[in-house]
């Protein structure tokens, strides 16, 4: 299994590149886009940060001090800005409350992720979110697009929780956050490219051991 996650991980970075992921200017901007981009896509989120760098808002203090309408107001482009706003209120309050991001990253990992998945509306994937690209921990971001991939190489089944397709990558590759770090873009790349909803079977750099390419009857690409 290890060769396999490293034979997808050269295919993908061979295909695409470096993705330079997390497209941001600070850690807490990275925590920021983490809760904003839950149930939209990176787009939106891109015009709800914008709206916040041009009010001087990206900083704990002065998101934490804006009113709540305010602030709905700055991020409505990212969606459901009212549960937004308050997850995001939460978030701040409890950076500030221990100590700034600075002071959180002291902590061991199982620790901080612990009390990021306490903080009301933040989940699994936003909080390795957070650990991978804002405080550089070796763990892995598991999404849709993860999931389906994996899916159609038959790695996994369909349905599977988060934890187990996240125990795949931890057992099998080394616990090294850059490559994970690159390892998740790259996937989210190839989710846009090739393997959609309906995929896009034509020219994928996986389409060798892709089972749904196969049952297609798509041509490997090698």
């Amino acid at each position: 299994m290890e060769l396999e996650l490293l034979d997808m991980y050269r295919r993908l970075y061979s295909a695409y590149g470096p993705q330079h992921w997390w497209p941001a200017d600070s850690p807490f901007e990275v925590c920021i886009g983490a809760i904003l981009t839950q149930n939209t896509n990176w787009s939106n989120v891109e015009k709800a940060i914008k709206r916040l760098r041009h009010a001087t808002a990206l900083d704990p203090e002065s998101l934490n001090q804006m009113p709540s309408e305010q602030l709905m107001n700055l991020i409505r482009p990212a969606g459901f800005y009212r549960q937004k706003c308050w997850r995001l209120k939460a978030f701040i309050r409890f950076i500030l409350d221990h100590g700034g991001l600075a002071k959180l990253a002291t902590l061991e990992t199982g620790t901080l992720r612990s009390m990021l998945l306490a903080i009301h509306g933040i989940g699994p994937e936003t909080a390795d979110s957070m650990l991978l690209y804002a405080w550089t921990r070796p763990v892995f971001v598991v999404d849709a697009y993860t999931k389906r991939l994996l899916a159609r190489l038959g790695f996994l089944p369909h349905k599977v929780s988060y934890d187990q397709v996240q125990c795949l990558f931890h057992k099998h590759l080394p616990r090294d956050a850059d490559m994970f770090n690159e390892f998740h873009a790259l996937i989210v790349e190839h989710a846009k490219q090739h393997c959609r909803h309906v995929p896009r079977c034509h020219g994928c750099p996986l389409g060798a051991r892709c089972i749904q390419a196969s049952e297609r009857g798509d041509p490997p690409r090698t």
